[in-house]
C-alpha cells in the first residue's frame, strides 16, 4: 500500500491509502461477508459523537435527525376538527360503479372554503374519471384502512408530466441577500451584509448559481449543462434567530447545511412563502393503471404528488390492482408517490408496487423525491418498479432519509413488448444529492449512486457526503463523489471500487466498515439515535 493525503472538494485533508492490488481490493469491497452479531460502534459514530465530530482522517457523518414532520420532532398527528364526508355530504359513489372525481373534489374545496379539516373517503370502492387537487393547507385526505377504501383512477391518455392526486403549494421567492461569506459546511448560521426584515419564522432557501466554476470543480464541465447558469434553491429552511448587533449580520438555521455555499457562485438566501402545510393522505388505497398501450404511450405518470408543501405526511396509502379491464391486475400506471419543492414531510408505512411503464423517460418510480430537504420514509415498502425508492432530477435533495424500507423487482424494462428487463436498483439519479442517509433497509435488489455520466440529461455525479447505515441484503455500489459512507451490513454484496466509468473523479473511495457485521452495530438506526440525542 502507498499512503499520502489529498484535499477532499470541501477542504477536509483525507489520508489515503492506495492499494497496489486492484483485485485484491475489488475482492474485499465488491464479495458479500460472513455474518456477526457481535456488538460494535462505528468508529466514525462514538459514544460521545457530536453533529461537530471528525476523524483524524477527515470522515463524518451528518446529522440526520431533522428529516420528517416538522423536523422529526412530533409524529404527524390524528387530524381533527371538521369532517367532510363525500359519500355523505357530497354523494360520492361508493361502490365503483359511477365516476365520483366531482363529489370528492366538492369535499376537498369545501374544506378549503372551511380553512382545512378531514375529507372522509368511508369504505368503499370510489371510480374517478379525472384528477383531485388539494391546493389549501390543513386539509387531510382520509379513508378507512387500505383494505377498506379504494379508489382507482381510469384516465391514462394525456396524463404524462401529471398526478392523480396533487397537494400543491405555489411557492414564491423574494430577492436576493448575498451571503457576505462562504457558508460552512454543517453549519446553523450564516453571515450577509444585511439582514433587512427577516424574522424569526421566516421561510428562506439557501442556494447558489450552478457556475461554470462549480460544474468544472466537481468535473462535470461538458456534464453537467441542463441547468447552468441558474440558481438554485439547495437548503430550504427557517430562520430561528437573526443577530443585527454587529456587522455583518447573522443568520440562523433550524437545519445545518449540507455542503459550502460559496460566494464564488453567487451563493445567496431569498425568502419564501406559498408552502401548502399540515396537509396529509393516509389510510386508503390507490391505482391508476390502465390499458397496457396507454400506458406506454405516456411518461412520468404519477398515483400522488406532494408539490411545494411542508410539514405534511402520506401515511398507510397502498396501491392495489386496479379494476380496470386491460390492466392486467397492475396497481400504477408508471409512477407512485412524488415528493418535489418539499421540506419536513414523513412518509411512513406505505405500500407502492407493480408499475406498468417501467421503461426510460423517468417511469417506474414507485418513491420518489426530488428538490426536496429532510424528507423520512419510513417503514415503506416497494415491489416491481424500475427505481423503487429514488432521489430524481435537478440539484437541490439533501438531507433524505430511507428508514427500515424494503425494495424488490427493481427492473429497467425495455419497451412495451419487453417481458423481462433487466435488473435494476433503488438510486440516487441526478446533480449531487447531499447528506442523505439509507438506514436499516432491506434489499433484494439494491441501491446504486456515483457518476453517471451523460445519462439522465447529464446526471453526473448524483450523490456526496451520504452513507447507508445497517443495510441488509442485496446489492450497493457506493461511488459518491468526495466521500461516501457504508457503515454495517448483512448478506450485501458491496462495491466501492475507484474504476470504471460510474466512479470516475469520485476520489477518494467511500468510506467501508464493519462489512458482515450489520445485526451487531450499535445503534441499529442512526436517524433514531441521533433524533434522541437532539430531543
Amino acid at each position: 500500500m502507498v499512503a499520502g493525503t489529498r484535499k477532499t472538494h470541501r477542504g477536509h485533508t483525507v489520508h489515503q491509502t492506495r492499494h497496489l492490488m486492484p483485485g485484491l481490493l475489488l475482492l474485499l469491497t465488491a464479495a458479500g461477508c460472513p455474518s456477526t452479531d457481535q456488538p460494535w460502534r462505528s468508529r466514525l459514530y462514538p459514544e460521545d459523537w457530536t453533529p461537530a465530530y471528525t476523524d483524524a482522517e477527515g470522515g463524518f457523518l451528518h446529522d440526520f435527525s431533522y428529516a420528517g414532520y416538522h423536523n422529526g420532532e412530533a409524529e404527524p398527528p390524528r387530524a381533527t376538527g371538521p369532517v367532510f364526508d363525500a359519500v355523505a355530504d357530497f354523494g360520492a359513489d361508493a361502490t365503483g360503479a359511477a365516476d365520483a372525481t366531482s363529489a370528492i373534489q366538492w369535499a376537498i374545496d369545501a374544506a378549503a372554503n372551511a380553512g382545512g379539516g378531514v375529507v372522509h373517503l368511508p369504505a368503499g370502492l370510489y371510480r374517478c374519471d379525472g384528477m383531485l387537487t388539494i391546493s389549501a393547507s390543513g386539509i387531510v385526505l382520509r379513508g378507512d384502512g387500505a383494505a377498506a377504501t379504494r379508489v382507482y383512477f381510469t384516465q391514462g391518455r394525456g396524463m404524462s408530466n401529471k398526478s392523480h392526486i396533487i397537494f400543491r403549494g405555489a411557492l414564491k421567492r423574494e430577492v436576493d441577500i448575498a451571503l457576505l461569506a462562504d457558508g460552512e459546511n454543517r453549519a446553523l448560521t450564516v453571515q450577509v451584509v444585511d439582514a433587512g426584515d427577516l424574522a424569526v419564522g421566516d421561510e428562506v432557501s439557501v442556494g447558489w448559481v450552478i457556475t461554470d466554476a462549480f460544474v468544472a470543480e466537481h468535473g462535470m464541465t461538458g456534464t453537467w449543462q441542463a441547468f447552468n447558469g441558474q440558481w438554485k434553491p439547495v437548503f430550504r429552511r427557517t430562520i430561528t434567530a437573526v443577530d443585527r448587533s454587529k456587522r455583518p449580520h447573522q443568520v440562523t438555521f433550524d437545519v445545518p447545511l449540507r455542503y459550502g455555499a460559496k460566494m464564488r457562485d453567487e451563493a445567496s438566501l431569498r425568502r419564501e412563502s406559498g408552502y401548502l402545510a399540515e396537509c396529509g393522505i393516509e389510510e386508503l388505497a390507490i391505482a391508476n393503471a390502465v390499458d397496457w398501450d396507454a400506458a406506454w404511450d405516456e411518461v412520468r405518470v404519477h398515483a400522488i404528488t406532494f408539490q411545494a408543501v411542508k410539514d405534511c405526511w402520506v401515511r398507510g396509502v397502498e396501491s392495489f390492482p386496479t379494476p380496470l379491464a386491460g390492466a392486467k391486475r397492475y396497481h400504477l400506471q408508471s409512477g407512485g408517490l412524488k415528493i418535489i419543492d418539499a421540506k419536513r414531510v414523513t412518509v411512513a408505512d406505505c405500500r407502492m408496487a407493480y408499475a406498468q411503464n417501467r421503461g426510460g423517460g423517468g417511469c417506474g418510480y414507485l418513491f420518489e423525491v426530488s428538490r426536496s430537504n429532510e424528507i423520512l420514509t419510513r417503514d415503506c415498502t416497494a415491489e416491481n418498479g424500475r427505481h423503487n425508492f429514488i432521489q430524481n432530477w435537478d440539484f437541490g435533495t439533501a438531507g433524505c432519509v430511507w428508514l427500515r424500507c424494503s425494495s424488490k423487482g427493481s427492473r429497467n424494462v425495455q419497451g412495451r413488448h419487453d417481458p423481462i428487463g433487466l435488473p435494476a436498483y433503488c438510486e440516487y439519479h441526478h446533480s449531487l444529492a447531499m447528506a442523505c442517509l439509507v438506514d436499516s433497509c432491506t434489499f433484494t435488489d439494491g441501491w446504486y449512486g456515483g457518476n453517471r455520466r451523460h445519462w439522465s440529461s447529464g446526471a453526473g455525479h448524483s450523490v456526496t457526503q451520504s452513507v447507508y447505515w445497517n443495510t441488509r441484503g442485496g446489492r450497493l455500489r457506493s461511488c459518491q463523489y468526495g466521500l461516501g459512507y457504508v457503515i454495517g451490513t448483512t448478506d450485501v454484496t458491496v462495491r466501492t471500487t475507484l474504476f470504471g466509468p460510474t466512479a470516475k473523479g469520485t476520489e477518494p473511495q467511500d468510506y467501508a466498515e464493519g462489512c458482515g457485521r450489520g445485526q451487531g452495530l450499535v445503534p441499529q438506526s442512526l436517524y433514531e439515535d441521533q433524533l434522541a440525542r437532539r430531543r
